[in-house]
C-alpha cells in the first residue's frame, strides 16, 4: 500500500478525553498533546481552545476536536 492509498487519520490540536468520576464529572482537555485543564461543559472546551488561540467553528469536525469515550453531549460516566 502506498502512502497516498492509506487512510487519512486526523491529528486534531484538541483532544477531549473520557468522562472522569467526580462531583460534578469532568473530562480532561489536551491541546497539542499537553493537558491544559478539565472541562465540565462544552463551553469549558471552547474557552480552553480560545486561551490557546484556536477558533472552533464545528465541534463535530474530527480535524479540529477528537472526542474520546463519547461526544460533545457525553458529560456523565456510563
Amino acid at each position: 500500500m502506498t502512502e497516498s492509498a492509506s487512510p487519512y487519520i486526523a491529528q486534531p490540536r484538541i483532544m477531549v478525553l473520557g468522562v472522569q468520576p467526580g462531583t460534578p464529572p469532568f473530562r480532561i482537555v489536551e491541546i497539542d498533546g499537553e493537558v491544559v485543564g478539565e472541562a465540565r461543559t462544552v463551553t469549558d472546551v471552547l474557552q480552553a481552545a480560545a486561551a490557546f488561540g484556536i477558533s472552533v467553528h464545528d465541534l463535530d469536525d474530527p480535524d479540529v476536536v477528537r472526542w474520546v469515550g463519547g461526544d460533545k453531549f457525553t458529560w456523565n460516566p456510563r
